[in-house]
């Protein structure tokens, strides 16, 4: 019952939002008329709208956006014309016959059905204004319902919202009406007044379409109620939308930095899992906020578990997986998925993605990929919250650099992830027809477009790489980005040469190289070849391997 309260009580404070401040003439326009046959038909107008518009937020998804600025732009437009309807009263006449040609029943009463469909439209219109005033309540309520589905609860929640603001819209125009009347009678001034409002509906219009409401309003913090609101909101029990009970950890072959863990014994515990891969280069760039978090909020309940769920098949050696942990100093638990049965448990599909369970065992939080750190952070401290009574040691987010592979992307165009495989390879222009699984050889074109890559040499190319027949095979690749990473591997030391734009990378090289381009393959991991320190600019890499035995699978960049 709190949330439909506080929802009822978001409601009736909208209309001292900023943004609602210019649409109150409007509503005054018509408090001197009867508030059954005009007041109540802009109440129904505004909030039928305001839900229509809500409902279709929480299950439309992000088209809603144009369609509510279409709303606002023919809502302003109406209201401009109902403004000057007001000073010319000529003109009202001629704008209101539209709306009673019903028929020739509907003729003969064209007074009463005028002021009756008038003051209906009027309120949609209103509805469509007031809309974006709704604050962080009523996105709370969208936010859930967008989770969780169109359902009965969620259109209450919406119906309640509306219901509050249709409340403190019927008590400005019941007010407004006293005001109205005692000036009439005191003045005697109904056809100044009646015009008087137009100027206020026609300068209000004119207020709103030029964004001065927000830019003037934004001035006087006072003013605004968000912050009421959201501070109602950390009161109430958190409704985070939830996802479903935590699935098993059962199927985890081997565990790391920890013995197994189950769903059962970590209750009462806060656990972020993580899917991951140790060469995945967007896994990578997230370790250190998960190492950050780790050490922050290990002693006050957080649990972290990497789900190690390989890509390649060389991942699936538990040695390499050992060695990769302890070079990138993780110490949370590690569960090895070899098989695949937590990552279909909780049917993910992406490398990264967290999943934040509270202390009952519930998921309240995911998001796949890199970034949202702030808003995941913010979430763990909100479930330490609730399992902690409202207490936990720090609130403060951590700030986080990383380094070599794993700093952050730069914002500039990149290259796409590109697998040599054929079972996933695009973007491949050497001329030869590929020899799926055998042994065959291959030529590199003079000059590569953006995002072409070729082999030169003897190759053996399967369908999750390229592996090197003969000493001497080289590839390029025309790339965009900041950095170029080359995952491969080898049984044995593999010496290898990088050149850019033909020449030694110099003090472009990445980690894993010098600046004459000079590196050795040892390991079967992700190798950081470039990162550019200067222009960011479109680049042709090659490598060529002086010893056999290299086996490369794809290209990420940074």
């Amino acid at each position: 019952m709190l949330i439909f309260f506080l929802s009822y009580l978001g409601g009736v404070l909208t209309i001292f939002s900023p943004c609602v401040l210019p649409v109150l003439p409007f509503v005054f326009a018509r408090s001197d008329q009867s508030f059954r046959r005009s007041g109540l038909p802009i109440l129904l107008g505004m909030a039928v709208t305001f839900t229509v518009l809500a409902s279709l937020a929480a299950v439309g998804g992000s088209w809603l956006v144009k369609l509510n600025q279409y709303g606002r732009f023919a809502a302003m437009l109406l209201l401009l014309l109902m403004g000057a309807a007001l000073i010319f009263p000529a003109m009202s006449e001629w704008l209101m016959r539209p709306f009673v040609a019903l028929g020739g029943q509907l003729q003969q009463r064209a007074d009463r059905q005028n002021t009756l469909r008038g003051s209906l439209l009027l309120g949609v219109a209103i509805g469509f204004l007031w809309a974006p005033c709704a604050g962080p309540i009523l996105g709370l309520v969208l936010a859930g319902a967008a989770l969780n589905g169109a359902n009965f609860y969620s259109a209450m929640l919406l119906l309640v919202f509306a219901a509050g603001a249709a409340t403190s819209l019927g008590l400005a125009l019941l007010a407004g009406g006293r005001v109205f009347r005692m000036m009439k009678r005191g003045l005697g001034a109904e056809e100044w007044l009646r015009r008087g409002l137009g100027v206020a509906v026609v300068a209000g219009v004119l207020f709103i379409a030029l964004g001065w409401d927000s830019r003037f309003f934004a001035q006087f913090n006072f003013l605004n109620t968000a912050g009421a609101e959201q501070k109602l909101l950390t009161k109430l029990d958190s409704p985070v939308p939830q996802f479903g009970a935590m699935p098993s950890l059962n199927g985890a072959t081997q565990w790391l930095n920890s013995p197994p863990l189950s769903s059962e014994a970590l209750r009462g515990k806060v656990v972020l899992v993580d899917f991951w891969t140790y060469s995945c280069i967007n896994c990578l760039r997230t370790l250190p906020y998960l190492k950050a978090w780790d050490e922050k909020y290990r002693s006050q309940g957080l649990v972290i578990i990497g789900v190690h769920a390989p890509e390649f098949a060389f991942e699936k050696d538990i040695h390499n997986v050992e060695q990769a942990v302890r070079d990138l100093a993780i110490h949370y638990p590690v569960a090895i998925d070899n098989q695949y049965a937590i990552w279909n448990a909780y049917k993910n599909e992406y490398w990264p993605a967290h999943y934040l369970i509270d202390q009952q065992g519930v998921i309240r939080h995911q998001h796949f990929g890199e970034g949202a750190y702030l808003e995941t952070e913010q979430m763990i401290q909100t479930l330490l919250k609730e399992a902690h009574q409202g207490q936990i040691a720090q609130d403060k987010t951590v700030q986080v650099a990383g380094d070599g592979v794993t700093a952050a992307a730069a914002d500039v165009a990149r290259s796409p992830e590109t697998y040599l495989g054929y079972a996933r390879a695009e973007n491949m222009v050497s001329p030869e027809v590929v020899a799926k699984d055998q042994s065959a050889s291959y030529s590199a074109l003079r000059r590569l477009k953006p995002d072409q890559w070729a082999l030169s040499g003897n190759w053996l190319i399967s369908s999750e790489s390229a592996a090197l027949q003969a000493p001497g095979g080289a590839i390029s690749y025309r790339f965009q980005g900041r950095d170029l990473h080359l995952v491969m591997g080898s049984t044995k030391p593999v010496r290898f040469k990088v050149t850019l734009d033909g020449a030694a990378p110099g003090k472009n090289h990445g980690a894993d190289i010098d600046g004459q381009g000079n590196g050795i393959l040892s390991d079967q991991r992700l190798y950081q070849l470039i990162r550019q320190s200067g222009e960011i600019k479109e680049r042709t890499f090659r490598i060529e391997f002086l010893d056999n035995g290299a086996e490369a699978f794809a290209f990420t960049f940074g």
